[in-house]
């Protein structure tokens, strides 16, 4: 299987949760690659499995402004280019099934609402893509970082079952259904 791991990181953490996930599934067997959004394809043609990643910035995925406002935090500049929310919405529906799952860093605590891994689970079901896993957050200690104590154990375990994972059903809403 050939396995596409895009991220978006001011600081870092989210690069480092990238390269967990791009280790564990090269651990199992998978043709990785790994890239800063920035460098990203969008064409998915030779995609089975698409990973992807950025951090939550003002409840989902950041947009220029929050960018900006993170390169004046000490982000390095060329962080505030491109985001993983117009990369997505540069990305072709590709013409076969392509899996996928998507991951974000957050601050831990105080828990925040909004969540930049479930915006971009969205936009990838809407494109067609197969969600194999819950859209998943790994936690930071602030604003900069570091990433919490365990996270990365956390990633690996989570990257590793993406192997083996059936698609997770579109989530249905409305009368008799259930909703968690």
């Amino acid at each position: 299987m050939k396995a596409l791991v895009v991220y978006e990181s001011m600081f870092g953490n989210t690069r480092q949760v990238a390269e967990a996930a791009a280790a564990a599934l090269t651990a199992a067997g998978e043709d990785v690659t790994l890239t800063d959004v920035g460098n990203a394809p969008t064409d998915l043609s030779d995609v089975d499995l698409l990973v992807v990643g950025g951090p939550t910035h003002a409840f989902g995925m950041t947009r220029a402004s929050t960018r900006a406002d993170a390169v004046k935090q000490g982000a390095p500049a060329a962080a505030a280019e491109t985001g993983i929310r117009e990369w997505l919405d540069l990305l072709v529906a590709p013409e076969r099934t392509v899996r996928c799952a998507t991951f974000d860093t957050r601050v831990r605590p105080p828990r925040v609402p909004g969540s930049a891994a479930r915006a971009a689970d969205r936009r990838l079901r809407h494109l067609g893509l197969l969600v194999v896993a819950p859209a998943i957050s790994f936690w930071v200690g602030g604003t900069t970082g570091p990433l919490r104590d365990g996270e990365l154990e956390r990633v690996r375990e989570w990257a590793a079952g993406l192997v083996s994972t059936a698609p997770v059903p579109r989530a249905v809403s409305g009368p008799g259904s259930a909703r968690a």
